[in-house]
């Protein structure tokens, strides 16, 4: 078993040294691959991959490449598949949500029209399975296979989350299952794609899976609190927005819980929401303890995630790597 190091969840951390050295490997890399695209679409892609981002998934994806204990460039064709995946659901999640601001600039359908912005997610999610399918490799076709599973769970997970405006509430288990298809499964594809793309052992490929999948279920928590709770001027994109949507997210649903919590979130959301009814439906939710048990659930998930990583049959090193990636993540502010 290896030992793997943790943090309170709530502890502010820098960014590892693997993400900055991801970054550095990967945005070139990808760069490159957009060049590609449409001259159409030059624009718009510049704008969006412009605004920046962390390069977890991608990240990850290396990261579980040296894992399986090849050399991390051998998974830099699935970061930047994953990157672009992620990229698309990015584009196209602003449109739904309305978002006119992300990364602290203005959203691609919002600078480009929604028109481009559809078009321009398209060709990001079509490049990433040609980028993994130019070498039909079995490791390639194999990630492949994997990266588009993740993607129609991520686009379910989406569906749900966009069907759950319409219900009443959802219980906790039901918001669980839409977080994990809409964030657990491209995380859980990241921190396996690597492993698969070095030819690694089918234990080993699941166990990392494991830890991707509830370190996705943390992180999507930590970004419902964000939602609600964050602030715009460091999150880069609107806060509020999710109760001006209607959206049942974890804290929604912790609250909802409970058959007066359930009642009081019906009667808010029988109507639209001013920006006053926001803040005091904020305050309600604290005062009810949904911003605390959303955290704790989170806590709980990213301990799941830790623990699958003791079971990887990785060195020290690797697993050290990813929980500091899995601790960062769910230690953040934006």
């Amino acid at each position: 078993m290896t030992a793997v190091p943790t943090v309170a969840l709530s502890e502010r951390l820098t960014a590892p040294a693997s993400l900055a050295k991801a970054r550095s490997l990967i945005a070139p890399a990808l760069a490159e691959a957009v060049r590609r695209l449409d001259p159409e679409l030059a624009a718009a892609v510049r704008h969006h991959l412009e605004g920046g981002g962390k390069f977890v998934r991608g990240g990850l994806v290396l990261l579980s490449a040296g894992a399986a204990g090849a050399e991390e460039a051998r998974g830099l064709v699935g970061a930047v598949a994953i990157e672009l995946v992620h990229n698309f659901s990015l584009v196209h999640d602003d449109i739904i949500d309305g978002d006119i601001e992300r990364r602290h600039r203005s959203t691609v359908w919002a600078q480009f029209g929604v028109g481009n912005a559809i078009i321009t997610g398209d060709a990001f999610v079509t490049l990433a399975i040609q980028l993994l399918l130019e070498e039909p490799t079995v490791e390639r076709v194999q990630a492949a296979a994997r990266l588009t599973e993740a993607t129609q769970a991520m686009i379910a997970g989406q569906a749900q989350d966009m069907a759950s405006e319409r219900r009443r509430f959802l219980s906790v288990e039901e918001c669980l299952r839409m977080e994990t298809g809409k964030t657990g499964a491209l995380l859980s594809c990241a921190a396996s794609l690597g492993a698969v793309l070095a030819g690694a052992r089918p234990a080993t490929v699941e166990a990392l899976a494991v830890y991707g999948r509830h370190l996705g279920v943390a992180f999507q928590a930590i970004d419902d609190v964000l939602g609600i709770w964050g602030d715009a001027a460091t999150t880069g994109k609107p806060v509020g927005n999710d109760l001006r949507l209607h959206k049942k997210t974890l804290p929604i649903a912790l609250a909802c819980s409970s058959p007066t919590g359930r009642d009081r979130i019906s009667t808010l959301f029988s109507r639209e929401l001013s920006d006053g009814d926001v803040e005091a439906a904020a305050r309600m939710l604290e005062e009810w303890g949904a911003r605390e048990a959303t955290m704790t659930l989170a806590e709980r998930h990213l301990h799941i995630a830790l623990d699958a990583l003791s079971g990887a049959e990785i060195s020290a090193r690797a697993a050290a790597e990813l929980a500091a990636v899995a601790h960062y993540v769910t230690a953040r502010d934006r």
